[in-house]
């Protein structure tokens, strides 16, 4: 006489089975998220829920998940880039803005998009969201700006790792050492102000809204101050001043540009800028401009370290914007 358990019994068994099993996933799934929020804090957890983690990735110099302007840009130290045919283009009454084509090797390998814009006509602020929450289209309808482009760096958890004022408050650190520069929007005047000789304390006193960032890619002496590895790529983005006292704002399609062949670029083209400031880059560095009818975004992807003989990418998505920790923001008077 053969024994078996009845249908129901064995159905229920099985429940149980698949409940415990449901419940460990779930547990494991709330224990992961709790490390990532002590860790990243809000800012992790918002890239985990909504699936835009970045994550660091060993690289070899020829590797394929690169750019080819990378590639070429890690070949040799000695590759340089000189500007293309280039002419400013006027969308709006003290905002103006270009393309400049980056050429190396008989061919273009970067775009710089750049906006020119009239301090007098045009007011700069900074805002943050340390949870990353906002991308650009987030931050442009938010703002009602005209233009919003990346800002200075910011820790692991979103908060600001350099010194800023946004409306009026200050945020970041309060101990910090400053020799680059910063960039400073205050009812007397908008302009960088170099911190070589000036205290960042004294640099950031009434303004309205700064944010401190490093290196300072052209100095008011026409030197760089960049002291980089040269195999640190990435997306870029910029903000300086020209000699009539106007604010030039750029990102860069690519990542085929070093801090140091930055720096030298920027000097040789022609936008004659007296003082520029590096801003944080890689997947973060994004632009956006809207504008009387004028419309133009620009998200970042790339950005590579290189620690010895290790080389290590991290990369988003070709067609996703990353969150925007930091942004500084162009509004019509």
């Amino acid at each position: 006489m053969s024994l078996s358990m009845p249908r129901s019994y064995r159905f229920s068994a099985l429940w149980r089975v698949l409940v415990r099993v449901l419940g460990a996933l779930l547990l494991l799934a709330a224990l992961a998220l709790g490390g990532v929020y002590a860790y990243w804090g809000d800012h992790g957890l918002h890239a985990a829920l909504h699936g835009s983690v970045t994550l660091w990735t060993t690289v070899s110099a020829d590797d394929a998940r690169m750019s080819a302007a990378m590639r070429l840009a890690l070949h040799d130290r000695a590759v340089s880039a000189t500007p293309g045919a280039f002419a400013w283009r006027s969308i709006a009454e003290g905002f103006e803005v270009g393309e400049l084509p980056v050429m190396a090797a008989g061919a273009e390998v970067d775009r710089l998009l750049l906006a020119r814009v009239d301090p007098a006509r045009y007011r700069f602020i900074v805002r943050t969201s340390p949870a990353g929450d906002r991308k650009l289209d987030d931050w442009m309808r938010e703002l009602g700006a005209a233009l919003v482009i990346n800002g200075s760096y910011f820790s692991r958890t979103g908060e600001p790792d350099t010194p800023l004022v946004s409306a009026g408050v200050r945020l970041g650190p309060r101990r910090y050492i400053a020799n680059h520069g910063a960039f400073v929007a205050s009812p007397q005047s908008t302009r960088i102000r170099d911190l070589a000789t000036e205290d960042w304390h004294i640099a950031l006193q009434g303004a309205d809204d700064a944010m401190v960032s490093f290196p300072l890619l052209v100095a008011s002496d026409g030197t760089s101050r960049v002291h980089a590895d040269w195999r640190w790529l990435a997306n870029r983005s910029f903000v300086g001043q020209d000699g009539g006292g106007r604010i030039v704002l750029g990102s860069t399609t690519d990542a085929f540009f070093s801090l140091e062949r930055l720096g030298n670029f920027l000097r040789a083209a022609p936008l004659e800028l007296t003082l520029a400031l590096n801003l944080d880059g890689g997947p973060v560095a994004s632009q956006g401009i809207t504008l009387d009818g004028y419309r133009r975004r620009s998200c970042g992807r790339f950005e590579l370290n290189a620690h010895d003989d290790r080389l290590s990418l991290l990369y988003g998505p070709a067609s996703r914007c990353s969150g925007m920790p930091i942004v500084l923001a162009v509004l019509p008077r």
